[in-house]
Parts: C-alpha cells; structure tokens; sequence
C-alpha cells in the first residue's frame, strides 16, 4: 500500500485529491493538511511514502517543502500538483528535489498512476508541460535578484526592499536594475511579474 499525504490550503481541493486516490486499492491517503510547515512533521510522523504538494500555500510554498524535503534526506518522494503549468515552476521543483510535476486539471488515473511512478523511483512530468518545458529557457536570475523580485512584486520600494533583504539601497537599485535588464521590462514591477510569470519566483 502507498502511503500519501495531500497538502493543499483549498479544502475542496484537498478532500477531491484524497477521496480520488483513496478509491484505489493500493493507494491510502494517511495525512492532509493546508500549511507547508506541516508537511515534513507530517511525513515523519505517519510514514508517508509521496506527498501531493501544491505550489500555492501558505508558510511555505510547494517549492520550498520539496527543498525542505530534499534536505531533511526523507524517504518520501514529492509530487506537486497544481493550477500553474509553467515551465520554470518544472525545472525549479525538479531542482529543489521533487520527482513530479502534474496539473490539477489531469484525469483521475493520471494522478493515481503518476503516485505509482514515482514511487517506484520514477520521474513524472504533465504530458501537457513536457514539449513546454523542453523549450523553455532556464531563469536567468540570480538567488538574490530571486529574493529582490519578490519583494518588488510584492510593492515594496527600494528602501524596504533593503531593509528586508539586509542590503544597501544602492545595491538593491543594481539588482533591480539588473531584473529590469534580463526579463526586458519596463520597470521593477513589469519586471517582477515577468519573472513570476515564468516560474523564475
């Protein structure tokens, strides 16, 4: 029996998931919850085997749990389902540890079976995401215009930004520039959306 754990903070969502994969006979699902903080204690405490994760959830994001996955050096294996088929939330899952990537919209025994691939040690990508993801180019951000990015998106100005991030506002101002430069936008925002956009986020 594969042990799955569901973390999605849309409850209808959640409970589709679980009762979907529960009709399965060798599929149970053991654990859910709506936060990625509570993954990992989750995944240790009932002996999860894969953990459906969505990208959108608050605490931590589902590309931060499968990295916080891939660190902690569990057995469990990720697989993330979601509404956002971009191709740079692919590669940066793939990156961070997760073996899936599948679409909320992918018929039901779709998901069964990619739950049985990637516990068998294999790797699952969305049909629908596989020619995108090939094509598509790799973010071309650095982990701290990444970090900038984010706070720009958010609103913040040049000087929260650097209180935040702990820089000085000139070097804020040369990453934003530099964001501005490579996603070819207009302005911090443009700039900042873009590369959400793509999945660089």
């Amino acid at each position: 029996m594969i042990r799955v754990l569901v973390a999605d903070d849309q409850s209808l969502v959640r409970g589709a998931l679980t009762a979907l994969l529960n009709l399965e006979r060798d599929i149970t699902v053991v654990a859910e919850c709506g936060n990625g903080h509570e993954v990992l204690p989750l995944i240790q405490a009932h002996q999860v085997d894969v953990a459906l994760v969505d990208i959108e959830m608050p605490g931590m994001n589902g590309l931060e749990v499968a990295q916080a996955m891939l660190q902690a050096q569990t057995s469990c294996r990720c697989l993330i389902v979601t509404t956002f088929g971009r191709a740079g939330y692919i590669k940066t899952a793939l990156r961070h540890g997760a073996q899936g990537f599948l679409l909320k919209d992918a018929p039901p025994e779709q998901l069964a079976e990619a739950v049985r691939q990637i516990h068998a040690g294999m790797r699952v990508i969305d049909p629908a995401m596989r020619d995108q993801v090939l094509l598509s180019a790799d973010s071309p951000l650095t982990p701290r215009e990444v970090e900038v990015a984010r706070e720009a998106l958010s609103g913040a100005d040049t000087r929260s930004i650097a209180a935040t991030l702990h820089l000085s506002p000139g070097t804020v101002r040369n990453h934003v520039s530099s964001i501005i430069a490579k996603t070819q936008a207009s302005n911090r925002f443009e700039a900042a959306r873009r590369a959400r956009d793509n999945g660089w986020l």
